[in-house]
């Protein structure tokens, strides 16, 4: 999900007028809304509590509107073999965009959501129907419970979108939630996580500690985000991607640097320099805090917190 802070492409010259009309839903999350995208035909934006989340093309599921799930999009395209089906593991599903784009590309995917907000999916479902003969699952359930849950070296990629309000909630953000994912993984496997950084008062402290707490549990790993995040100079959104093997960064860097808004990818030694001195966060960690004065607005229990995502 975005949590506000994500960038949509530039607008084109409208479409066509046609009779769509905006459908609102109070959901486990809040106060949902699906409003047709004036600048596409086919095309939808879930907005939850006013603030975007998803946006759905219809009619071309390979569209996707905003610029950190065009990157994670480039990690599917570009870690497995063009068109190969793929077993996928979504933290998270909001309108079910990424589903939908790998439906499309790798057809014959075999795709499990966990979604905790079953209102939500049905009113995406409702509306927003899935296309004929696709094979995507989803389980209304915490997505660390569904994490643990499935069977080891099941899934050729994992991608985790999670959000309660502006940040991920606390158990899915330790060095035991990324080991999960890595269990979960095939060989090979890649998991992707799209993380919020602060504002530039708040600083990158949280991203840094995400990045060095996945790095924690996979050999290879690196980060895609737009320069101005990466400063510090305004609130966005990066994407960590992590694998057991050799990631494809020399691709992933160029299709990021052409994206309408342009992305660097952060490795090897730079990558290092990014989590120096970044504290790794554990189970234990959110414990300790939790046992604190305040420290339970940082920490959710599995299956407590509402997860907005943005697919």
């Amino acid at each position: 999900m975005t949590d506000g802070s994500g960038r949509r492409r530039a607008p084109r010259p409208a479409r066509a007028a046609s009779a769509r009309v905006a459908v609102h839903q109070d959901v486990r999350l809040g106060s949902a809304e699906l409003v047709p995208d004036l600048d596409r035909t086919d095309a939808w934006l879930l907005f939850i509590d006013g603030v975007p989340q998803s946006g759905v093309d219809l009619g071309d599921p390979e569209y996707l509107e905003f610029e950190y799930v065009r990157r994670i999009g480039h990690v599917a395209d570009l870690a497995f073999p063009p068109g190969e089906p793929l077993r996928v593991l979504h933290l998270g599903g909001g309108a079910l965009t990424l589903p939908r784009y790998l439906q499309r590309t790798r057809p014959g995917s075999r795709q499990l959501v966990a979604e905790l907000d079953d209102a939500l999916t049905a009113l995406v479902r409702g509306h927003l129907p899935l296309p004929a003969g696709h094979r995507i699952r989803v389980r209304a359930a915490d997505a660390r419970a569904v994490t643990e849950s499935v069977q080891p070296a099941s899934y050729d990629l994992v991608i985790a979108d999670v959000f309660a309000g502006a940040v991920t909630p606390a158990h899915l953000t330790t060095a035991e939630f990324a080991a999960a994912t890595a269990r979960a993984l095939r060989p090979g496997g890649v998991y992707a996580v799209n993380v919020a950084s602060g504002t530039p008062r708040e600083g990158l402290d949280e991203a840094r500690s995400a990045v060095a707490t996945v790095r924690s549990e996979y050999k290879e790993t690196c980060m895609i985000a737009e320069a101005s995040v990466l400063r510090g100079r305004r609130r966005g959104n990066l994407v960590i991607v992590a694998s057991d093997q050799p990631l494809p960064e020399a691709a992933l860097s160029r299709a990021a640097a052409g994206d309408p808004f342009p992305a660097r990818l952060v490795a090897g030694q730079d990558l290092r320099r990014f989590t120096a001195g970044a504290p790794v966060v554990t189970d234990a960690v959110l414990a300790a805090d939790t046992a604190g004065d305040g420290a339970a607005d940082r920490a959710a229990p599995s299956g407590a917190a509402a997860q907005p995502t943005n697919w």
